[in-house]
């Protein structure tokens, strides 16, 4: 039996993710948009410290509901609102 492989989306779409933070976070198995909403910030920050890297996830998994919705003009909204993904 086949094991399905992960449905793998563009995370550097979350305001606040670029391309290393977006692999370090595939390598950890957030491969995609409901995987990033479901992780509380403190685990991303702990995925991130791990792979040498820092950056503030408070409003990733916010972010990533939204687009895993197909939400993407509330996204767009959110994060006309965010100051470099996190909340002015």
């Amino acid at each position: 039996e086949q094991i399905a492989e992960p449905v793998v989306q563009d995370l550097t779409v979350i305001e606040g993710i670029g391309p290393k933070i977006a692999g370090a976070l595939q390598a950890a198995g957030v491969n995609n948009y409901a995987d990033l909403a479901a992780l509380p910030p403190d685990q991303i920050q702990t995925i991130l410290k791990d792979a040498g890297l820092s950056a503030d996830p408070a409003t990733w998994p916010e972010q990533a509901q939204l687009a895993a919705q197909g939400n993407m003009e509330e996204l767009k909204a959110l994060q006309d609102k965010l100051q470099g993904g996190r909340k002015g």
